[in-house]
């Protein structure tokens, strides 16, 4: 989470704390006219806005807000927490419950709309990438480039490539995205990459040409999907080494001449 999304959240966290009691406050002179349920809608509002502008804990925390303020300035007995009327009962109860239910509902549109725009970000990465290995650029530069990619997608501190067949690390990422210690597949989705060192094969015609050696921020919770693209800028890296193999196959001796 960088620091605008976190000074977002804090501040959309004291709306939820103060905008219900100052909306509620502002109500106060109309309460003997104004029906309770239509000061709850307004209410509703108030907490719409927030859980759609800040994250789900503000939209809760303005659920509760607006129920006990919407209790304590505009039901009777006014300014105590003690209501006596049934129906009062039911408009703050209802007036929690959909503060709640509107809050995840925000929640999951956010989530929704920020996959989007990462599988956006995730596609213009392997474009990019491709662009380059089919403009003929050199090996390196795509190296370079495929580098960088790793670092900004899994959150590296750094990555290497190392070229030719080495003895495989412990840690790895494999070909189907699965990450691995040993025998035991890892959890990075909750875990993050883990140990000092990562390798990621880079293959062509289905054989290992090198490898990414990447050091990744401990702790830090990896997508699958990103592992994922990681795959796949690993395979486009690999397809840029192709003429390498084949200046390397032109010129091997031919084992079935005389």
């Amino acid at each position: 989470m960088n620091k605008f999304q976190t000074h977002r959240d804090v501040i959309a966290l004291l709306a939820g704390l103060t905008l219900p009691i100052a909306v509620a406050a502002l109500l106060v002179p109309f309460r003997a006219t104004f029906a309770t349920t239509a000061a709850a809608l307004v209410l509703v509002a108030v907490v719409v806005a927030v859980a759609a502008n800040g994250s789900r804990a503000a939209g809760f925390v303005a659920a509760a807000s607006a129920s006990l303020w919407f209790d304590f300035f505009l039901t009777e007995p006014y300014e105590r927490f003690a209501m006596t009327h049934r129906p009062d009962i039911e408009t703050a109860i209802s007036l929690f419950v959909v503060g709640v239910a509107v809050t995840e509902l925000a929640a999951r549109n956010r989530h929704h709309r920020r996959v989007a725009v990462e599988e956006t970000d995730y596609v213009g990465l392997v474009y990019y990438l491709s662009e380059l290995v089919a403009s003929g650029a050199s090996s390196e530069n795509v190296i370079e480039q495929a580098s960088a990619e790793l670092v900004e997608l899994l959150h590296l501190r750094d990555c290497r490539y190392e070229e030719g067949q080495v003895d495989r690390q412990v840690t790895r990422i494999e070909h189907d995205g699965n990450v691995y210690v040993g025998e035991v597949r890892w959890g990075v989705q909750t875990m993050g990459l883990p140990g000092k060192e990562v390798e990621l094969r880079v293959q062509n015609r289905g054989h290992d040409v090198g490898r990414f050696v990447m050091t990744p921020i401990s702790g830090w919770p990896v997508a699958p999907q990103r592992v994922l693209v990681a795959v796949a800028i690993a395979d486009q890296a690999g397809a840029a080494l192709s003429p390498h193999l084949r200046t390397a196959c032109e010129n091997a001796p031919n084992s079935s001449s005389d």
